[in-house]
């Protein structure tokens, strides 16, 4: 067996050396490299969803701005319907009230209306009272009322006045005189009835039975519809010729 020479396992080691570092080297090359490429992965992944959560957000930005400015814009519709269903509901008080006036206007003239007839017939039925002086010394006032109609009659064909205290004719003109009078017959003392100066005619002295009211009345025949007072005299006395 031959012996090697110190020189050449020298340059072998250093040849053995020089190929184990340039392997080295690569290796370290490669890991470089992978690091390299892992690190733009990861920094590249990692910025993509930053853009994407970006782009997210702002797409929501935006959506709630649209959301906001629609409900901006429904409030406002809203809030116009609103002002207009209030103006329309003023307008409406507005007008029913003033429905309502006129109606209360309308009825009160009516009901002034209503009140003037029925005053009128008021009126019409309590007639004109009037007063006037007299120069009889046992009258202190003669009066006339318009209202005084007729007490009405059962008799038929030709009236003949009555004086004999019993028939239908005499008690047709204590009625009448009653009426006149305001008194019941119950009420009164029928002190004389006597002719008025025709068959149509008569005349009738009469007072309360306690003689505190005294009266003279004048009576006139209505045919088919009876006897009617025409005049009435306050006396202040009954002591005179009748």
């Amino acid at each position: 067996m031959s012996e090697q020479k110190p020189e050449f396992s020298r340059v072998r080691r250093k040849k053995q050396n020089n190929k184990a570092n340039k392997l080295l080297n690569w290796m370290i090359a490669i890991v470089v490299l992978l690091i390299v490429l892992v690190g733009v992965k990861i920094l590249t992944s990692d910025s993509t969803p930053d853009k994407e959560q970006a782009a997210v957000s702002e797409n929501a930005s935006d959506n709630e701005l649209n959301d906001d400015e629609d409900s901006a814009d429904v409030n406002s519709n809203n809030d116009a319907s609103v002002s207009d269903e209030e103006d329309s509901s003023e307008e409406g008080t507005v007008n029913d009230k003033d429905d309502d006036e006129d109606k209360d206007k309308e009825n009160d003239k009516e009901k002034d209306k209503d009140k003037d007839k029925d005053e009128d017939k008021e009126s019409d039925k309590e007639g004109t009272v009037t007063y006037s002086a007299s120069e009889d010394s046992v009258v202190d006032e003669t009066m006339t009322n318009t209202s005084w109609e007729p007490i009405g009659t059962s008799q038929s064909g030709n009236h003949v006045s009555q004086y004999d205290g019993a028939s239908a004719d005499w008690q047709e003109k204590q009625q009448a005189l009653a009426y006149a009078t305001g008194m019941s017959q119950d009420e009164m003392i029928f002190w004389k009835i006597k002719n008025g100066g025709s068959p149509q005619k008569s005349i009738g002295i009469v007072s309360s039975k306690d003689k505190s009211k005294k009266f003279r009345v004048y009576l006139e025949w209505v045919d088919g519809e009876g006897w009617k007072p025409t005049q009435m005299d306050i006396l202040n006395t009954l002591d005179f010729k009748y």
